[in-house]
């Protein structure tokens, strides 16, 4: 079954792509045998930086079962993910990932994502993009206020 999950995914790449809806990824979220939640690279056709074909197909698995953790599911996807589509991965707890090309094919037709694995790892005042602490004070107040609150939903 994991081959017609796969040619699912790799077939969502290509027609999305020709059709001009984003770049050359797709993704299937898979339960129980079923496909789930399908997604294709929407990042152009939909103005979103975050619509990766692995984070458009768990957004749609998770509506569809009406809840947010996919511990019970597999992910199909044409490309090793990026560093965003695997922490949504992990976020959402899934099973298992299967991937068909590698993010070092990716970099040779110019998705290189290698540059946000290397700033990750960096410490955060030597990261290319400047990030500088402000009212941690002021923001505590949510923080201690959701670890008291008695009906939160853990996650």
């Amino acid at each position: 079954m994991k081959k017609v999950f796969m040619q699912e995914a790799i077939r969502l790449s290509i027609q999305r792509m020709r059709q001009g809806q984003g770049g050359p990824f797709g993704a299937v979220v898979v339960r129980k045998g079923k496909i789930i939640g399908r997604g294709w690279n929407q990042v152009t056709s939909s103005n979103d930086p975050t619509a990766h074909a692995e984070v458009v197909a768990i957004r749609e698995a998770c509506r569809r079962l009406g809840k947010f953790q996919l511990d019970d599911c597999e992910l199909y996807t044409s490309c090793e993910p990026c560093p965003m589509c695997l922490s949504a991965m992990y976020w959402a707890r899934l099973k298992k990932v299967w991937y068909a090309n590698t993010r070092k094919d990716a970099a040779e037709i110019d998705f290189d994502d290698d540059f946000i694995y290397t700033e990750v790892a960096r410490p955060i005042e030597d990261r290319k993009l400047p990030m500088r602490q402000y009212m941690r004070k002021e923001a505590l107040v949510a923080f201690k206020e959701w670890q008291e609150k008695a009906d939160k939903i853990r996650y």
